[in-house]
Formats: C-alpha cells, sequence, structure tokens
C-alpha cells in the first residue's frame, strides 16, 4: 500500500520525539539517540538529523557532525542486510580480496551498492576486530569468520532463504 509522504513524516518524527524521550535531551544521549533511529528506518536523513537537532536542542551541525564521524549510522538508505568486509592487510593477507570477489558476484553489485531487490547491501571497513579469524566480515554485526568463497555462498544463500 501506497504511504504518504506526511505519513512517513509522522512516522519519522515519532520515532524521533521516542528515541529523545528515552535517553533525554542532554547532548551526551546524542548517540543513542541517533542509534534508535537508524534502527527504525537503517538510515539517517537529513530530516532526520534536523529533527534530532532540534528535539535535543543542539545544532544540525553538530548532529551531522557526530552521525557522519560513525560508519554505522549510515546518512543513506541501505539495503535489509548491510554486509561489513574487513579490508586490514591481516584479512588481505589471509583472503579478504576473494571474499569481496564472491560477494561482488554473488550479489551482481560492488562495494557501495544495494542490490535490487533491497536485501543487501556491501560495504568495507577498517577493521571489525576479527581479524585473528580472517578473513572476517559482518553481517547486521554477526562475525562471520575464517571465509573462503564456499563458505560466503553458503551464507548469502541462508539470507535468501529467509
Amino acid at each position: 500500500m501506497y504511504e504518504t509522504k506526511e505519513a512517513r513524516m509522522r512516522k519519522r518524527e515519532s520515532a524521533v520525539h521516542a528515541a529523545v524521550q528515552k535517553y533525554g535531551k542532554e547532548r551526551k544521549n546524542l548517540l543513542p539517540v541517533l542509534q534508535d533511529v537508524k534502527r527504525f528506518k537503517n538510515y539517517l536523513s537529513r530530516s532526520d538529523i534536523s529533527e534530532i537537532a532540534a528535539e535535543m536542542g543542539l545544532s544540525s551541525a553538530l548532529v551531522y557532525g557526530v552521525a557522519s564521524f560513525y560508519h554505522f549510522l549510515d546518512l543513506e538508505p541501505r539495503g535489509q542486510n548491510i554486509i561489513w568486509v574487513c579490508k586490514t592487510i591481516s584479512c588481505y593477507m589471509k583472503g579478504s580480496n576473494d571474499i569481496m570477489l564472491t560477494l561482488e558476484d554473488l550479489l551482481k553489485i560492488k562495494i557501495g551498492e544495494t542490490t535490487s531487490d533491497g536485501k543487501f547491501t556491501l560495504l568495507e571497513t577498517n577493521c571489525i576486530g576479527w581479524c585473528h579469524k580472517g578473513p572476517a566480515m559482518l553481517i547486521n554485526d554477526q562475525p562471520y569468520t575464517d571465509l573462503t568463497p564456499e563458505k560466503v555462498s553458503n551464507i548469502i544463500n541462508e539470507f535468501y532463504k529467509k
């Protein structure tokens, strides 16, 4: 069913309001507020940032600065499942490039893109903390380690079955 622009705006505003009510208006609570609103729609729009700033009595520049600093606070729409592939030298030496190529081939997208069905977004990051078991990736904050192209293929196939 088609949702009007006004209905989407009310939902966003209620998510912002609920997050600010939950954590409070103090500046120290900005990050949890941003995380809550991001969880609601899977990214933070410019409107969300403006609304959060207004609700908390902060400048939009400050809110944007915090939101843009953390890679997990996406500022553009992402897929239902976000894949982060570790690109550190440790994971690279263990085959992370093959993992990335396998993912690009399976999903038919490149780094930074989202599948046409909106199921996956493929991203890379400097470290996810699992390099000792690399190559490694995160899908929705769930780590997958000791990856091989075959293992990655099985993981992606399981997500498509869900």
